[in-house]
């Protein structure tokens, strides 16, 4: 393989870091392991200095003419709004300079590099030529936003650099911690991120120091007397303060005996700060001794001469000090988190960093008992030899190499015609801070589709809250976007049945795009902009679109919330959409019910995404919540309503022993309905303490239930297409889970969750209950199960991996794409005659004919010179109220020689004649049926093509109307073409 080495770790201010040193001994190490693999180094010239100084360290290892570099743009470093475009251009050119060396792997050595001055690191705009791997020494930052990322321009720079790591095919964890932060944190697969551990310099070896040496260091220093030490840095997560409050904790012999050494740069403000806290802890002056920066001869030295090595930190990718420390034959002692355990490697050598306690007495035991003090020292001369750069360049390039196989014989995603450049996809749906669900799986979404597209929003809101999003995307309004669409290469809709949505309808009408549907009903979104607009008529104008004349009679009688209860009320969505994405099979089922067999064969099935918890906190969660440990918590999750059956749940819990055993309680983990369902629910849960209802739960507060919870009971009735997100995020924290078979429900398997029949029972709600409770063991089983299933199927990686391929094969074998490459190819055909109007038309026509038209097929009842009043109408209204299986209702009138549809005659017909429907220009197709009077003369009929293929039925005179609806169900039967009579 071709491994290109971006080595501007070790250029800019991390050189003399950590970071730095970390990256050059990786670097030489692979150097030397990887003789097979051709190496080149790739610098930024904006470090002539280092240019120069790298090319002499390489220079005998490499040759000269594999040692490059790129120019870019200055002052990429101002990370300010107004720069944001040279920046994003000096990243492009970057990547180009990258992709020119044709490369098997680009190994970045560290990509949180350029805050400050002018390095430039990204995996933001590769077409994924070659793979890319990067160093990931950990994710502090992102872990503690609250500390590190309060200035929003910082945030903006490291979350984009977050859809950098997410966007690498491969990173190098330094340690088992920050591989499992990465998968935890990212939503990344297993087997992206690989742990290759870390190592020391030679130099860090056990050492006799001569006595004049020793003294001269000493007065160098400022440490006459033995001293304990630490170094690694100033900085919150340093814990320095706690380690300076523990030692003015230790008995005051053993303080006057041992001097505290913090050996590493200190700037000025925090000389003074550290001074003036050992002085109100009432250290005298010269205990606490801050060296500042020392040379690594004089660290390796300092290290030798130490009786104890501290490192109290509360976080760590690595903690290469500590390693360091053992190296040289040192007492080490450390905190019990993060990466430190494994680095130290001895479970009484470490104490809980956020107790000053603790640390105090852990530092006692090891000044104190020789026996201790003398066995870390001789276990951490043989846990040091656990670790090296040669093992740590061999698991590197073991990754890079499994990387280039898995690309060599991945089969490449199929799209039409060679793409010079990433495409670029709008991405139209709300995002946080919306309460929607849709806006909070936007925001997990967007990063996982980031890896294959350059993604720009499109929202109708005046804010975002998401500072992943931020940070990565850029904002358009639906204005800007409606006169700039054509930039795109895709357009995506994420849609969902709510207010949320209402921008989304028109856009989709005028910029089709690949639409996935979380809610197969849209009824609810469409009802919203009908009362917004003050339109009532537009609900009724989408009911009849739908669904035709019986919806709008059903909505008439029994009301506009039985309505859109029952009627999806979608059509003008999926006509619109360039391809749909669905995330269950129930979906599709019902695509089938509402508008016939075959409409949703090309829809494509992509589980819903979700988020892994990582390590859950269950112990701190429930004492959050004010849990005992013998409490047992029943949670439901999610909006409180008559959909989800918590009136059934509650029932079942009063009724049951769990409502007379004082250790369990029953919490709905939601916002309470507002209307008399919710008011009914709490009157009935009162006087019952250990029954309640959240209100409105935040994300934190919703994921500290389902870190606490004992046991989920997630029921569903009258389904709306949902997939329920709750469910799966139940499955996810590995909680036992009560399900009823109801919609998408149906689809999970057996052995995931204790599933109930669809129309459950009370009494087997409450054995399912009780099971649970009782049987420990049974709930441990599927609490695993529900996760192992979930990791498997709705990871965000493998999610996201689905939604390009679906949206590659909309754009190349779409209905709509087909639809699109024949006009371009009528456009652009020339037989040396040129078409007239009426050729056009007659292509136009046929086109239209032979397109299939989403939904049942027509039956057009000839209603030519027919009144609302007339006899005749009495037998079509039966028809109208209830359509044959398979058939929508349509009568259609003869104006100007063509057939138009009588929609105001309808309207007259079922009592609605206010809805304003326009008789508009009927639409056939070679499967309707065209129903005459028994009178009629066939050749009244419009000429062709208009209604070539169509089935003509003539109705028999002595039919009444009661029997119409009978003989069209056997002379039309729902599948397949009927016969002419």
């Amino acid at each position: 393989m071709r491994i290109v080495l971006d080595l501007q770790a070790c250029q800019g201010s991390s050189t003399h870091r950590g970071i730095g040193r970390y990256s050059m001994a990786l670097t030489l190490a692979m150097l030397r392991q990887g003789g097979n693999h051709e190496f080149r180094l790739a610098l930024n010239y904006r470090f002539p200095d280092s240019v120069r100084r790298l090319r002499k360290t390489f220079d005998g290892l490499l040759p000269q003419t594999h040692i490059g570099g790129f120019e870019l743009p200055e002052a990429i470093w101002e990370h300010q709004v107004a720069n944001s475009w040279r920046l994003r251009a000096a990243e492009q050119v970057r990547e180009h300079y990258l992709a020119s060396l044709n490369p098997d792997v680009v190994h970045v050595s560290s990509l949180f590099e350029g805050l400050g001055e002018d390095a430039c690191v990204s995996v933001a705009h590769s077409r994924s030529r070659f793979n890319t791997a990067i160093t990931l020494y950990d994710l502090i930052p992102l872990v503690r936003k609250e500390t590190y990322l309060t200035d929003p321009h910082v945030a903006n720079w490291y979350y984009r650099k977050l859809q950098s790591l997410k966007n690498a095919q491969v990173l190098l964890a330094i340690s088992g911690h920050s591989r499992r932060e990465a998968i935890d944190a990212l939503q990344l697969p297993e087997d992206q991120v690989v742990n290759i551990s870390s190592a020391v310099d030679d130099i860090f070896l056990p050492m006799q120091v001569a006595p004049a040496d020793e003294a001269a260091l000493r007065a160098r220093y400022g440490l006459p007397r033995p001293y304990i030490m630490y170094t690694g840095g100033i900085d919150y997560r340093k814990n320095i303060e706690g380690l300076i409050e523990a030692y003015s904790m230790l008995p005051g012999a053993l303080r006057q005996k041992y001097q505290l050494a913090v050996v590493c740069s200190v700037p000025d403000t925090e000389r003074l700060r550290l001074q003036n806290l050992a002085t109100r802890f009432g250290i005298p002056e010269g205990d606490l001794v801050l060296t500042g920066f020392v040379p690594d001869q004089d660290l390796v030295t300092l290290y030798n001469l130490t009786d104890l090595f501290v490192f109290p930190s509360l976080q760590e990718g690595f903690g290469l000090p500590a390693l360091e420390a053992m190296s040289c034959g040192v007492a080490t002692i450390g905190s019990n988190n993060s990466s430190i355990p494994e680095v130290i490697g001895r479970a009484d050598a470490l104490f809980d960093p956020n107790r000053v306690p603790d640390i105090a007495a852990k530092i006692e035991q090891a000044l104190t008992d020789r026996d201790f003090n003398a066995s870390l020292r001789a276990h951490g001369l043989v846990q040091a030899k656990e670790f090296s750069w040669d093992a740590s360049a061999r698991k590197a390039l073991d990754a890079f190499e499994h990387a280039h196989e898995r690309r060599l014989s991945r089969p490449a995603v199929s799209v039409a015609g060679a793409q010079p450049r990433r495409l670029r996809l709008a991405f139209v749906s709300p995002m946080p801070p919306e309460r929607s669900g849709i806006a909070d799986k936007s925001a997990e979404l967007l990063p996982e589709l980031a890896r294959y597209y350059d993604i720009e929003l499109v929202l109708a809101q005046p804010d975002l809250a998401d500072r992943w999003a931020i940070a990565n995307y850029p904002r358009r309004s639906v204005e800007w976007f409606e006169q700039n669409a054509w930039r795109y290469d895709r357009v995506f809709y994420h849609f969902g049945n709510s207010a949320f949505h209402a921008h989304m309808f028109e856009l989709l009408a005028s910029h089709p795009g690949v639409v996935a549907l979380h809610d197969f009903y849209m009824s609810g979104a469409v009802n919203y902009i009908s009362a917004a607009s003050g339109n009532r008529d537009h609900y009724c104008q989408a009911l009849y679109a739908s669904h035709g004349y019986a919806a709008l009679v059903h909505e008439r009688e029994r009301g506009r919330e039985e309505s859109y209860y029952r009627y999806p009320c979608n059509r003008h969505v999926l006509e619109n959409a360039a391809g749909i994405v669905v995330h269950s099979a129930h979906s599709k089922e019902l695509a089938e019910r509402w508008y016939g067999p075959g409409s949703a064969d090309d829809w494509r099935l992509v589980p819903l995404l979700r988020t892994l918890p990582g390590q859950v906190d269950r112990a701190g969660a429930r004492r959050h919540l004010g849990l005992g440990d013998d409490d047992i918590l029943f949670c439901s999750f999610g909006l409180v309503s008559i959909t989800k059956c918590n009136e059934r749940i509650l029932e079942a819990w009063l009724n049951s022993p769990l409502n007379d055993d004082a250790r369990c309680h029953l919490v709905f983990v939601g916002e309470n309905d507002v209307g008399p369902f919710g008011n009914a629910l709490a009157a009935r849960m009162a006087g019952h303490p250990r029954v309640r209802i959240t209100g409105f739960a935040s994300q934190e507060l919703y994921q500290t239930y389902l870190a606490a919870a004992d046991i989920a009971v997630q029921l569903r009735a009258r389904t709306r297409g949902e997939t329920s997100a709750t469910i799966l995020d139940c499955l996810a924290y590995r909680l036992p889970t009560v399900i009823n078979r109801h919609g998408s429900a149906a689809e999970m398997p057996e052995q995931v969750a204790l599933r109930l029949p669809d129309e459950f029972s009370d009494a087997e709600l409450t054995m399912a209950l009780l099971r649970l409770r009782r049987d420990r063991e049974f709930a441990r089983r599927l609490g695993d199960a529900g996760y192992d299933y979930l990791y498997a199927e709705h990871h965000p990686a493998r999610v996201a991996r689905l939604y390009h391929e679906a949206i590659e094969a909309f754009a190349q074998d779409g209905q709509r794409s087909r639809y699109l490459e024949l006009i371009d190819s009528l456009a652009l055909l020339d037989t040396g005659i040129a078409p007239t109007d009426q050729d056009r038309l007659q292509v136009a026509a046929s086109i239209a004919a032979n397109t299939p038209v989403l939904g049942p097929r027509q039956l057009l009842v000839d209603v030519t010179g027919i009144g609302a009043d007339d006899a005749a109408a009495a037998l079509i209204r039966p028809l109208l109220l209830a359509p044959p299986a398979g058939w929508r209702v349509e009568p259609v009138r003869i104006e100007d020689h063509q057939y138009r549809y009588a929609r105001r005659f309808a309207l007259a017909l079922i009592g609605h004649p206010e809805l304003p429907l326009d008789d508009a220009v009927a639409l056939l197709s070679c499967t309707d049926a065209l129903l005459l009077a028994h009178d009629a003369a066939p050749e009244t009929l419009p000429a062709a093509p208009f209604v070539r293929g169509v089935t003509v039925l003539s109705l028999p005179a002595q039919l009444t109307a009661q029997d119409v609806a009978g003989w069209l169900a056997t002379v039309l039967p729902p599948e397949g073409r009927a016969h002419a009579h």
